[in-house]
């Protein structure tokens, strides 16, 4: 198998987490498309087991709620009765993030249905260190998870947007735009001026910009699972401990008192031993 020196290794992940579809990596750095895939897959199980491992006892105070669409394989209209269900078609991933100090605590990618929501909504309660306020869109999966997961320990309120209806004519690839919304106080007692999905669904922007499998309206687009399981891993662990945000002048591991100090994209390299 093909080894990269670490300088290549740093090439190729800072291209990543950048945007770069592996195509265009593979022009530029001369790497093979298959040799990348295999170091972003370590890289991002690494990532992964950097997440499990410092996400804890988090001091987190108001948690914005979302999830957002790519594919594995073939759009889901087009999977077929011979493919496994589980290996391609439509995939989601749910993103937890925390309105103060942007940090992601915690992801899951899978399938838009009450187990993927239940374990996510579990996963966000063990690593968090005191009652939260949650905020989500009208997903109903929410209701059941936040209860399996919080149980009546939480704050929690639905914001319901109501959309114009989708164009037709020039302009139809533009979002439809929000004509109403309206929240509502389902769980505890939230604040309703500050329940808000802003902060998130600003995330899930920066997300379609810097993996380019979430990009909408191209061919780019996971052929496993794994590979795109690897690639959020490595998103919002590059995310959350080595880019620094630009209004908080600190990344938001660092903001939320995980750690001290930026982290490199050498060091994210280096956790794979690859």
């Amino acid at each position: 198998m093909n080894k990269l020196d670490v300088r290549t290794q740093e090439s190729v992940i800072s291209s990543l987490v950048e945007g770069m579809s592996i195509r265009s990596i593979e022009r530029i750095t001369s790497v093979h498309r298959d040799t990348i895939t295999r170091l972003l897959v370590p890289v991002g199980d690494a990532c992964e087991g950097l997440m499990d491992g410092m996400m804890h006892n988090l001091p987190c105070r108001r948690i914005e709620l979302d999830e957002i669409w790519c594919y594995v394989g073939k759009k889901q209209r087009h999977v077929a009765e011979t493919d496994d269900p589980s290996r391609v078609g439509d995939f989601w991933t749910f993103v937890a993030l925390d309105a103060d100090t942007k940090l992601v605590p915690t992801y899951a990618v899978g399938k838009r249905d009450a187990p993927t929501a239940n374990a996510f909504m579990c996963d966000l309660a063990s690593r968090l260190a005191n009652r939260v306020q949650l905020s989500s869109d009208a997903l109903r999966l929410y209701v059941e998870a936040i209860e399996r997961g919080f149980g009546g320990e939480v704050d929690y309120a639905q914001i319901v947007k109501s959309y114009e209806a989708e164009p037709i004519g020039p302009g139809r690839y533009s979002p439809p735009k929000v004509v109403a919304i309206e929240k509502d106080r389902l769980v505890g007692a939230p604040d309703m001026n500050r329940a808000s999905t802003a902060f998130v669904e600003r995330q899930n922007l920066h997300m379609r910009m810097a993996m380019r499998r979430f990009t909408r309206l191209t061919n780019a687009f996971s052929k496993k699972v794994e590979n795109l399981e690897a690639a959020v891993a490595l998103h919002f662990a590059h995310y959350n401990f080595v880019r620094i945000h630009g209004t908080l002048k600190a990344t938001p591991a660092m903001a939320s008192g995980v750690t001290s100090r930026p982290w490199t994209v050498h060091e994210l390299v280096r956790l794979s031993n690859w």
